[in-house]
């Protein structure tokens, strides 16, 4: 049994559409039914809403509209009227005089048809937003969602909301308020009301643009007001002739009908309903800008650190002055994991990243692993991309970035090449090379060998379990990836031996040199095998032993030793390379002596 409280709303009361990060737009939801209505222990819950965008010098019409007018009743129907085409989305106060439009348009259509909801066209291009199923997204501002439609589990829609900061963006460039009306119903059976204190039966409360009822009624069980008497009457026509074809029945009169009445008394026990409603008629007040749609100039509201006496700067300045703003290098992966996110590589310690496409920021690495960028780059971000940055803003340490200011300031990028990159192309002309000396790709297929490379660079290694991560996604796309039966096509192991692929690998490069060699050339790619276990808690004895194979120093910061991890593999995967094209050239020379 529910308390009077929970009747009585006070905490839906309390709450503003206006406030809200969600406004709804339309809501026809049932937050809860429990048991047969009528009948004890039944309980609902009910939340409805309308809403119309109305222009702003009309808002003293809109304000006398309510939940009749506006609310769930309302049809979305296109008409004409005296000659006049009304379309669909239009609202008509009084006849001719136009006021608004709905944001959700409900189509009606049969019977066997769900009923469907359309957000409107106008709403959807103005803020560039694309459908994503029961989501309308903005790809411009990485995939945020604007607008949700929810459904029931049979896929009836029960609500659409508009997230409130991209709704007022768009309400301002039009010059508009929004009217929602909204109404909310909780309902119980009971057997006794000795817990509703009410002294008013029904009890109102009301304030401007909202009022409360509740009120308890009794009832038979079943539903039918207690001590009602039911009557029932019954007519019927006495000139039915079965046996004409096509039979005519003029109007019914005395002469060919005969009738009954009788009445009862309802006899199911008695129980009591205990109701409270709330009506509320809200308008919402524009954005004060539209930065989307009208392309307003918003003050800068995302402050910056950009000198060492912690001043704090906006866009407003950050555009004036040619410096540069530091950022912890965590600052790529939480722009990466955004949709859209992608990270480019222009020298060794310079790239560029978006974290939303269209948008791409150069960056460099400073000597002490962090991240610069030129501070009008930042400014000229939209607002949602500076708070990304914002969060990761630090002290300026360790000067900017050397290649950094080579390229933006000197005009002379250096000649160097990423670890990054050199990974990609080493690994690359292993395969080709190998697939020219055996006629087979050294790797085998991975079907997410574009993905797993594009995670695999030194941001990965900011704390100790990113650089294992790191580890692991080298070794998936060299020692996981590695043909071994081709591998052995050239060395075969002794019938008690069973190799695995980097030792495959070292067997085979050992028949073009020395044994030495073949296994120096892989003692990273094995050191990267080995820690990728690291994770599952290696021995200390075993982590230090595979730190030293990829030879990585454990003392330097994590950053750096990613780098270093990236570097070596490598490394070690140009010398392979080199290593497999004598196996070609080895193949070609026995190939002519034979002939």
């Amino acid at each position: 049994m529910m308390p009077q409280a929970w009747f009585e709303m006070a905490e839906i009361r309390r709450r503003k559409f206006a406030s809200s990060a969600w406004i709804p737009l339309r809501a026809v939801q049932p937050i809860c039914e429990q048991g047969n209505r009528g009948h004890l222990g039944f309980k609902e819950e009910f939340f409805g809403a309308g809403s119309l965008a109305v222009p702003v010098a009309l808002k003293d019409k809109a304000t006398k509209l309510g939940w009749s007018d506006v609310g769930i009743s309302h049809e979305n129907r296109a008409c004409v009227d005296d000659g006049r085409y009304i379309p669909a989305d239009i609202y008509e106060y009084s006849q001719g005089e136009q006021i608004g439009f709905s944001l959700v348009l409900e189509q009606r259509l049969n019977s066997a048809e769900q009923n469907v909801w359309h957000l409107h066209q106008d709403f959807v291009i103005a803020l560039e937003l694309m459908r994503d199923g029961d989501r309308w997204i903005c790809p411009n501002e990485g995939y945020t969602e604007v607008a949700r439609l929810h459904r029931h589990p049979d896929g009836r829609p029960f609500l659409m909301e508009a997230r409130s900061e991209f709704l007022l963006d768009y309400l301002c460039a039009r010059g508009m308020g929004l009217l929602v009306t909204a109404y909310w119903n909780r309902e119980e059976v009971v057997e006794d009301i000795a817990h509703i204190a009410w002294v008013e039966n029904p009890k109102h409360e009301g304030t401007e643009g909202a009022r409360w009822e509740g009120r308890t009624y009794e009832i038979h069980e079943g539903g039918m007001p207690f001590g009602a008497e039911t009557a029932v009457f019954h007519v019927s026509r006495t000139d039915v002739d079965p046996s004409e074809d096509v039979p005519v029945f003029g109007f019914p009169t005395d002469d060919v009908t005969e009738g009954r009445s009788w009445s009862f008394k309802r006899e199911e026990r008695k129980l009591f309903v205990v109701e409270g409603e709330y009506w509320r008629d809200e308008w919402i007040n524009p954005g004060k800008y539209s930065a989307r749609i009208r392309g307003d100039d918003v003050p800068g509201s995302v402050f910056f650190i950009t000198d060492a006496s912690g001043t704090r700067e906006s866009k407003d300045t950050l555009t004036k002055e040619s410096r540069w703003l530091w950022f912890r290098a965590e600052v790529i992966n939480a722009l990466l994991e955004h949709r859209g996110g992608h990270l480019e590589w222009y020298t060794r310690d310079t790239g560029s990243v978006t974290c939303s496409p269209d948008y791409s920021v150069h960056f460099g690495v400073n000597a002490i692993g962090l991240v610069n960028v030129y501070a009008k780059d930042i400014g000229l971000l939209p607002d949602w991309q500076q708070r990304v940055w914002a969060g990761f803003n630090v002290t300026p340490e360790g000067g900017v970035s050397e290649e950094l200011l080579a390229s933006q300031m000197r005009a002379r990028p250096a000649d160097t090449t990423s670890p990054e990159t050199a990974l990609v192309q080493a690994l690359a002309r292993m395969d080709e090379v190998f697939l020219v000396a055996r006629g087979k790709p050294l790797f085998r297929e991975h079907p997410y060998r574009n993905e797993v490379l594009s995670r695999i660079h030194r941001f990965r290694s900011t704390n100790e379990k990113g650089l294992f991560a790191l580890a692991k996604d080298i070794a998936r796309l060299t020692a996981d990836s590695i043909d071994i039966a081709v591998l052995q096509e050239i060395a075969a192991p002794p019938k008690s031996e069973k190799w695995g692929s980097l030792k495959s690998l070292e067997k085979a490069l050992a028949t073009v040199c020395a044994p030495e060699e073949a296994r120096r050339a892989l003692t990273p790619l094995v050191g990267t095998y080995q820690l990728r276990l690291a994770d599952a808690h290696l021995p200390g004895s075993e982590l230090a032993e595979a730190m030293k194979l990829a030879g990585i120093d454990s003392s330097s910061p994590t950053l750096h030793q990613g780098q270093t991890l990236i570097a070596n593999c490598a490394a070690a995967g140009a010398v392979t390379g080199s290593l497999i094209e004598r196996l070609a050239n080895s193949n070609c020379e026995e190939s002519h002596g034979t002939k």
